[in-house]
């Protein structure tokens, strides 16, 4: 018996006790100063890539998004590449395009569809600015967004800056309300990792690179445009860091059956790329960062095999001894429950995830989310998007 219990106090400790100390670590790294050379003034070129598969409900507010962002005329570059959409998302773009001449607005078509990553690939040949921003359409920002940003790239340890999702609708239903309370913890995460390295993490709504150090989107073929691409930075000895000054809005789906499914897209991609981040370690090609790439390998990839042994464990010792089932009281404990349940469904998620990498499934072509519709002029304008 006390080999089981010590067993399982074990599993516990991977499972939870690290993730909570790498948490409550990061929470206070998040805290400090920045130690970087900011230039309030830098104002380089910027090209932003916004890909796009069938988004007609959304591209026009995407648009009038992105020509309402104060920035220096003639330094801003809009790319709309389309992979090949069967809706009137190409006709749209056009459209709007013609009807603002004023801006520098772009679109390319690409002749068959190939995933996210081979989009943004062919659209970088066109970039003409120094920093090239990629934006998905259901992804919209504060017209601030490029001055308040720009400084931090302006440091020459930074090699691309991400921000925060915030959700236009957190209080629709209790998958969106819980989806927001995970969310402000990783930012908490992806801020504390930032002010001590890089984070490993990146958010599609908004992504900067430097021109210089992007050879092309996600390198490695992780199938993560936005992950995969800052793997070869912290290769390169650059920083990717995750700033409050870049947050952007967006929806998220109502149902938690098409939460489970963006889940588990997601996981299947961060696997493949904390993988890498381990087999670049471990030949000793990573030059920064490294304690930040541990805890990521801890969290993403041993924590949830941990997660699987201690729920073996505990069926056993529920079967042997039955009033080891007070120990489930916990998840009566007002917020304990909650992230014991997130970190729980996460796990079995990032497991099925390892198991389908083991497998080689993946999801090449990006697939889009049903949130398409919770997305109105009303709600845009009430936040100053459009």
């Amino acid at each position: 018996m006390f080999h089981l219990i010590f067993l399982w106090l074990v599993f516990c400790a991977f499972s939870f006790g690290i993730s909570g100390f790498i948490f409550v670590s990061m929470g206070r790294a998040a805290k400090r100063p920045w130690c970087l050379k900011l230039d309030r003034n830098y104002r380089p070129k910027v090209s932003i890539l916004v890909p796009t598969y069938n988004e007609e409900d959304v591209i026009q507010f995407k648009l009038k998004n992105l020509v309402k962002v104060k920035y220096p005329e003639g330094l801003m570059q809009i790319i709309v590449v389309d992979s090949n959409s069967s809706d009137q998302t190409v006709k749209l773009v056009r459209d709007f395009a013609a009807r603002h001449p004023e801006n520098n607005i772009q679109l390319l078509v690409e002749g068959e569809r190939r995933g996210k990553s081979a989009s943004l690939n062919f659209a970088l040949k066109n970039c003409e600015g120094e920093i090239v921003i990629v934006s998905d359409a259901d992804c919209f920002w504060p017209s601030e967004i490029l001055e308040r940003t720009m400084p931090f790239l302006a440091d020459p340890t930074v090699g691309a800056v991400s921000g925060p999702k915030i959700l236009l609708n957190p209080e629709q239903s209790w998958v969106t309300k819980t989806e927001d309370a995970y969310l402000n913890s990783m930012n908490m995460v992806r801020f504390g990792e930032s002010k001590i390295g890089s984070t490993l993490l990146f958010e599609g709504g908004f992504s900067a690179y430097k021109r210089g150090l992007l050879d092309s989107f996600d390198p490695y073929n992780t199938g993560s445009d936005d992950c995969g691409s800052v793997v070869k930075l912290a290769e390169k000895g650059y920083r990717a860091i995750c700033v409050p000054e870049a947050c952007f809005y967006s929806a998220f789906p109502k149902s938690w059956k098409e939460k489970l499914s963006i889940k588990v897209r997601r996981a299947n991609q961060l696997v493949r790329v904390l993988w890498k981040y381990l087999c670049l370690l471990l030949s000793g090609r990573i030059k920064i960062s490294k304690r930040v790439i541990v805890q990521g390998i801890l969290i993403y990839l041993v924590n949830p095999i941990m997660f699987i042994a201690l729920a073996a464990t505990t069926i056993v010792l529920l079967f042997k001894f039955p009033y080891f089932s007070l120990i489930f009281v916990i998840f009566l404990l007002p917020n304990v429950g909650f992230y014991l349940f997130e970190s729980i469904q996460s796990y079995l998620i990032l497991f099925v995830s390892m198991l389908a990498v083991l497998m080689r499934k993946r999801f090449v072509v990006w697939k889009k989310p049903k949130d398409r519709s919770l997305i109105h002029e009303n709600v845009l304008r009430r936040y100053g998007l459009i």
